[in-house]
């Protein structure tokens, strides 16, 4: 049997270029943390692929089909294209493999396997930032009642539905290991998949702009955008492209969402009035490929800067 962490949490620096993650990344991958840490594989960054010019074929996508993208995210995304094509690399359509399933079943069941009964015992007795609150509250709920909610909400706001099931748990121990296995299934899945379109990376949005103030703990839906790349445990890094503009608050008055629900609604609310706010996208590459995500992310950064000289 295997024993894999459902949905692992990892190290996510942040500067204010891409150079330095990668002397980040060269001082985490060293001789010496690897005496320091004997479950970090050693393996050395390789600054030959960092520094690397060969030409890429990447993937992108607009949506990931389960949260509408903002208008400056989905633009960021064309213009980034545009520019990487222009560059010499080719760009190829993807699509992620069923991710309501994936999003559901895979990621919330498995950081909330117990139904948050961990997580609230952590919580115990602590002050609940206002910003979480709506989401703390719905990990409270008795299973029961999150199963009744599930039930009556299935009509008319399905994704809250689903979602309430997830949070009630994977259920028995015997279910969690059908978890696990599931989990693993789908990682195979999607590299078969990767290897099926024969891309190196993927060019894809991250949620953005910043939310307006409360609005975190309300909108779990849109972290699909990111969290995905936590359950495969694909290196995955921002760059800042673009910055929300007049014509994409103008569009944003159009928006509807992919299921036209309360949750589409809340995003839309989340995001408007953010003029002048930064917007970024996301590049993705397979699990070990952490130099060529960086490498993706220098090149990203130095095309947007050349198009704005």
């Amino acid at each position: 049997m295997f024993l894999i962490t459902l949905v692992p949490s990892c190290a996510g620096p942040m500067a204010r270029d891409v150079d330095s993650l990668a002397l980040c990344m060269q001082a985490l991958l060293c001789d010496h943390m690897f005496s320091l840490d004997p479950t970090v594989p050693p393996m050395p960054f390789n600054v030959q692929i960092y520094q690397s010019s060969k030409r890429l074929r990447i993937g992108y996508l607009e949506s990931d089909g389960y949260t509408q993208p903002s208008p400056s995210m989905a633009r960021s995304v064309r213009e980034v294209k545009a520019l990487l094509e222009a560059a010499g690399h080719t760009l190829v359509p993807y699509r992620h493999l069923n991710l309501e399933y994936a999003i559901v079943e895979l990621v919330v069941k498995g950081i909330l396997a117990d139904g948050a009964t961990t997580l609230l015992q952590k919580l115990e007795g602590s002050p609940v930032d206002p910003c979480l609150e709506a989401q703390i509250v719905s990990y409270v709920l008795p299973i029961w009642l999150k199963k009744t909610l599930s039930f009556l909400l299935k009509p008319f706001f399905s994704r809250a539905s689903v979602f309430l099931q997830g949070l009630c748990g994977v259920g028995s121990i015997q279910d969690l290991w059908k978890q696990h296995a599931a989990v693993e299934d789908y990682i195979q899945e999607t590299i078969a998949e990767w290897r099926k379109c024969n891309i190196d990376a993927l060019l894809c949005p991250v949620t953005g702009p910043a939310y307006n103030h409360l609005y975190c703990g309300k909108l779990s839906s849109a972290a699909s955008y990111t969290v995905l790349f936590n359950l495969l445990q694909f290196p995955a890094g921002v760059v800042p492209v673009s910055t929300v503009n007049a014509e994409d608050e103008e569009e944003l008055k159009h928006y509807k969402g992919v299921y036209q629900d309360q949750w589409d609604k809340l995003f839309k609310q989340a995001v408007c009035g953010g003029e002048g706010l930064p917007v970024g996208v996301q590049c993705v590459t397979l699990p070990w490929q952490d130099e060529l995500c960086l490498r993706l992310m220098k090149e990203v950064e130095q095309l947007v800067k050349q198009s704005k000289a």
